[in-house]
């Protein structure tokens, strides 16, 4: 079997699973935020600080931000295989777009650690 080295799973079988589980894990962050927004009432700001000082919202938001990063990797990557046939170029993108994921990894932990 021939694995790609810039692909983020093993296998197409892997890439899918993924994309299925960051899928559902950003349906199930978004419900609950629509949720939240709904039955409070009086959305303040501590209400809002309150909710995510607590550790299982910091948890909750990293693991949806990474599910986000990898559901977009995922994407970008199909999409850059498919469509931009000159490997250099395929490849500076590549790159190009995994720097800028980390630097959004980086932000969100900084930014959600930091309330």
């Amino acid at each position: 079997m021939v694995t790609n080295a810039a692909s983020f799973g093993r296998s197409g079988v892997h890439d899918y699973i993924l994309l299925r589980a960051s899928a559902v894990i950003l349906a199930c962050y978004t419900i609950f935020l629509v949720g939240f927004i709904a039955c409070s009432s009086p959305l303040t700001y501590d209400v809002w600080h309150s909710l995510f000082s607590a550790l299982p919202m910091k948890v909750l938001t990293l693991l949806a931000l990474v599910a986000l990063l990898v559901h977009a990797w995922i994407g970008v990557w199909q999409v850059l295989t498919d469509y931009v046939k000159c490997t250099s170029l395929r490849g500076v993108l590549q790159f190009t777009f995994v720097v800028t994921v980390f630097c959004y990894l980086a932000a969100g932990i900084v930014i959600v650690w930091g309330v």
